[in-house]
């Protein structure tokens, strides 16, 4: 199998890209609350999941117009979508119970 160094490069510097305008961590303002937020970024990660089992499907049937590559990175981009996810729910949990350990 013959990994295609140009298209690895460019799905490389995209990703750089999209890392990039997620690194300036900004407030949300007022209009937006902690529990929309949330249900965007489990939506988002299921997105990327739900998509990686469509191109792993397609590959694995044979779909030409589908690389290993593409698979591979799109499982890699869910994975770690998923990892940060659960992340930011061990961090939630530990800070509910610090508040609810704290004396009144």
């Amino acid at each position: 199998m013959d990994i295609k160094a140009t298209a690895l490069l460019s799905e490389m510097q995209a990703l750089k890209g999209e890392a990039q305008q997620l690194a300036p961590v900004t407030t949300p303002g007022p209009q937006q609350d902690f529990s929309t937020l949330l249900n965007q970024a489990v939506n988002k990660v299921n997105g990327l999941q739900q998509s990686t089992d469509g191109l792993r499907t397609r590959f694995e049937l044979g779909d030409d117009t589908v690389s290993l590559e593409q698979v591979m990175i799109a499982a890699q981009k869910s994975s770690l979508a998923f990892d940060a996810t659960v992340q930011v729910r061990n961090k939630v949990v530990d800070a509910y119970k610090t508040i609810m350990n704290m004396p009144v």
